[in-house]
């Protein structure tokens, strides 16, 4: 199944996840923050979207490899990966997971941990999704960024 997302959503969801890093961690830790960027596909179909990534981490006044670090997993179209992936990164002490586009990744990296913030952006309702406990009062560690909350009005 392919998904797109428009930039400004991308960006709007990089904003949510720089945002979402713990400030208290931030000022304790010597070591630069990371970032686990989970997706479904290959890295190669999406260059788009990781150069999108690079843009928005650049507007927010991080780069990569100086001030940040990006850790990729792709599942390289095989769903069952996520999981395993998802834990990987929670094993690297990831600041943030971000999953551009991808309920499944989300669901996989909810699943993998109960303490890092996600960042997911998608269609549809993250309530009826699973992933959210409901708009008004999320509660958990996921958070989902878009600009048109229409998708959810009920």
């Amino acid at each position: 199944m392919a998904s797109y997302i428009g930039r400004r959503k991308f960006l709007a969801m990089l904003g949510g996840a720089a945002a979402a890093w713990p400030l208290a961690a931030r000022a304790q830790q010597a070591a630069m923050p990371t970032i686990g960027f989970l997706r479904p596909g290959s890295p190669e179909p999406n260059a788009h979207l990781v150069a999108a990534f690079r843009r928005g981490l650049g507007e927010t006044s991080y780069v990569e490899g100086r001030n940040v670090s990006v850790e990729y997993r792709w599942a390289h179209n095989d769903d069952d990966r996520l999981p395993e992936l998802a834990a990987d990164l929670v094993r690297l002490r990831v600041s943030v997971i971000v999953t551009p586009g991808s309920t499944t990744a989300a669901a996989a990296a909810k699943s993998a941990t109960t303490t890092i913030p996600i960042v997911f952006s998608a269609g549809g309702d993250p309530v009826q999704m699973g992933l959210v406990a409901s708009l008004n009062r999320p509660g958990g560690n996921v958070t989902q960024s878009v600009s048109d909350w229409s998708c959810c009005a009920s």
